[in-house]
């Protein structure tokens, strides 16, 4: 891999990480349960798709 590459893959790591972390806060701070729910799968999305560029490294 080359540097620029990894540059990249460490971005997205940083972009994927601030979403779970702002989905799972939202989750927390919603009152309807439906929006609650669906940002904690979004929340599971995100961090299946850190993993995904994690396991590039």
């Amino acid at each position: 891999m080359t540097s620029k590459e990894l540059l990249y893959v460490e971005d997205a790591l940083g972009h994927e990480n601030f979403m779970k972390t702002c989905c799972k806060k939202t989750s927390t701070d919603l009152t309807d349960g439906a929006l609650s729910q669906y940002m904690c799968e979004l929340e599971k999305k995100h961090n299946e798709i850190f993993d995904m560029f994690l396991n590039l490294l």
